[in-house]
């Protein structure tokens, strides 16, 4: 079914209706409109709402809910561990994952440049409209439900974190492990991208042996992290088949 928006006359590329479903949470059309909305469909439309205040919201909710959570779950562990456990579950890398689970690319409104460069699978896009769409339930349903929500998405990545361990702190893991063999120190290479108030960074391990890993993020530090989480995945499964996480 193609639901259109009266107000622009633009066809949604697939039913919101159904994303509502998935969440379990009722939402206003107008607050869900504007969730979905990307800055770049908005512009190309007369300057619409966008997501990016509901994005602030969001962002401040997941904090939240996340750092409570961490907090309570986990008495004995110092502020420093803790952090790096909220680092491992709120990045755009952990959200963007949440926000491919949900399906949610095929919902958002995109300009059409963004649509032709493959905006709908973008890791920085898809981060923002998970934090987008916590802050309209805050908005709409109140703290109780956005509280919900988070957990329903973020339990899982919660726990995983948990398991991480040394993951916690990528790129300290994949220099102990090109150590191990002999591949020297790791070399990062940065290039970013975008305006000044939502630049994107890209990340490029270097290694001895010409080997190299990519990642995206927010920042500098989140790209590198990203960066040596995949490098460090190759080269363990380069060093033993059977290698799990750090």
């Amino acid at each position: 079914m193609t639901v259109t928006n009266q107000a622009t006359a633009e066809p949604w590329p697939q039913a919101p209706e159904a994303l509502i479903a998935h969440l379990g949470i009722a939402l206003s059309r107008e607050v869900l409109e504007q969730a979905l909305t990307h800055r770049s469909f908005a512009y190309e439309n007369g300057g619409l709402p966008t997501n990016e205040r509901l994005e602030f919201l969001g962002d401040s909710v997941l904090g939240l809910v996340v750092t409570e959570t961490l907090y309570r779950e986990h008495p004995d562990l110092p502020e420093g561990q803790l952090a790096k456990l909220r680092a491992a579950v709120v990045n755009m890398r952990a959200l963007a994952t949440v926000g491919r689970d949900l399906g949610l690319g095929r919902y958002l409104r995109l300009g059409k440049g963004e649509e032709a460069t493959g905006g709908r699978d973008k890791a920085s896009i898809l981060a923002d409209s998970v934090e987008a769409l916590i802050g309209a339930v805050y908005v709409d349903r109140g703290i109780d439900d956005a509280t919900l929500l988070v957990h329903r998405l973020f339990d899982p990545v919660i726990e995983t974190a948990r398991e991480l361990g040394a993951g916690l702190d990528w790129k300290t893991s994949l220099q102990e492990l090109t150590a191990e063999m002999g591949l020297g120190v790791p070399e990062y290479r940065i290039v970013e991208s975008g305006p000044d108030h939502a630049k994107s960074f890209v990340a490029t391990v270097v290694l001895r042996d010409g080997s190299d890993g990519q990642g995206e993020g927010g920042s500098k530090k989140e790209a590198e992290q990203a960066a040596a989480a995949t490098t460090w995945q190759s080269l363990a499964e380069r060093a033993a088949p059977d290698a799990g996480t750090p």
